[in-house]
């Protein structure tokens, strides 16, 4: 990013100096330094543009965006003293005049503190979003529930916000789910901010859809994904070191090691280790998968064993002699005979001195007996 921002400030005015280059990475820095401006009561800005080399279009709509929001406030905004390529690019967009760019600031340099504003610092979290983005949702807001209209700028806001959408999905990108599903989990989620926001409030919608589209993500990840429930506090340091190990790694010129991911993010080398088994066990290896790289037929499902049926004839053969010795004696040596002896019922009443019928009744209720025993 090729551009530097100085403030000087004298009761509820601002002057904003700009040096190098203004354009699509950048607008939305001056964008944030604007609005901070306008937080602590200041609405008439004036931004000199003298020493800007370049603008490009996008950030010419960022400056039409500002104005109009200082006008509402009653205040102004002016980029003034424009020269070079940087005027040609006003003067083709047929701003120039408009936003006063062949005029001057009006500062005395004795009245200019020139203090740095650290970039850096800024929180940019929702420069990416379209400028006309909340113009619009006020627009469709103040429309009546039954107007025909009200559907068409729902449409036209969610197709100009789907590419703010994508870029926040590319940061989960490697937490191990397709790019695809989540482009489509954080539409969902944009259509959500959109029918959720309230202009009222007056936040910029880029400010309420990102926390929105984010949450949609990560609710995503904690319901849909693994067939082990992780923590949440154990997801969300897992994206974070999605995130640490690519710059980690330009850095290092090396992949970062568990010491590494440690050192970068605050957390205990326990912690980044409990963080990559848990990723592991996550996902449970199909049974469908090769047992070995060299067996292309047997699969792990081939190696899991089976219900054995001899395990429950062990137990049932060890607790039969007690569940025996509840039987009376004669009904006792009639089930050892008929499956032990092997012996028929006739052979049995022959033995025993009685009918083939009684020894038949004898039977059937030692039986019953045994298994309710044994049950």
């Amino acid at each position: 990013m090729e551009l530097s921002v100085t403030l000087s400030c004298r009761r509820d005015e601002t002057l904003v100096e700009l040096a190098g280059v203004l354009d699509y990475a950048s607008a939305p820095y001056l964008r944030q330094v604007v609005y901070e401006r306008f937080d602590a009561g200041s609405h008439a800005i004036t931004i000199d543009a003298q020493h800007l080399r370049l603008i490009d279009a996008a950030s010419v709509k960022v400056l039409l965006y500002l104005r109009e929001r200082a006008l509402k406030a009653g205040g102004d905004l002016r980029l003034t003293d424009a020269r070079g390529t940087a005027l040609t690019a006003l003067e083709i967009a047929g701003v120039a005049k408009e936003l006063d760019a062949y005029g001057e600031a009006g500062w005395p340099v004795g009245d200019r503190a020139g203090v740095p504003v650290d970039l850096g610092a800024l929180h940019i979290g929702h420069g990416h979003w379209p400028v006309g983005a909340t113009e619009l949702l006020q627009e469709l807001y103040s429309l009546k529930p039954a107007d025909p209209r009200r559907a068409r700028l729902r449409d036209e806001v969610i197709a100009l916000c789907l590419p703010a959408t994508r870029n926040i999905a590319r940061r989960y990108a490697g937490a191990g789910e397709p790019m695809g599903d989540l482009t489509q989990v954080a539409a969902l989620g944009l259509i959500k901010a959109v029918d959720g926001f309230d202009p009222d409030r007056g936040i910029e919608f880029g400010a309420y859809a990102s926390p929105t589209v984010a949450g949609e993500i990560k609710r995503y990840f904690r319901d849909r994904t693994g067939a082990v429930r992780v923590p949440r506090r154990l997801q969300e340091l897992r994206l974070e070191m999605n995130r640490a190990r690519e710059e980690l790694g330009s850095r290092l010129g090396r992949p970062p090691g568990p010491e590494d991911l440690a050192a970068h993010l605050g957390a205990g080398v326990d912690e980044i280790g409990e963080v990559i088994t848990a990723g592991q066990l996550q996902r449970p290896m199909s049974i469908d998968a090769p047992a070995a790289a060299d067996h292309d037929e047997a699969t792990l499902g081939d190696m899991v064993g089976g219900e054995d049926p001899g395990y429950e004839l062990a137990e049932l053969r060890a607790s039969l002699p007690a569940a025996m010795s509840g039987l009376p004696e004669r009904e006792q040596r009639i089930i050892a005979l008929r499956f032990y002896g092997n012996l028929s019922q006739s052979e049995i009443a022959a033995r025993l001195g009685m009918s083939q019928m009684h020894v038949s009744r004898l039977q059937a209720h030692a039986l019953g007996f045994l298994r309710r025993r044994l049950a």
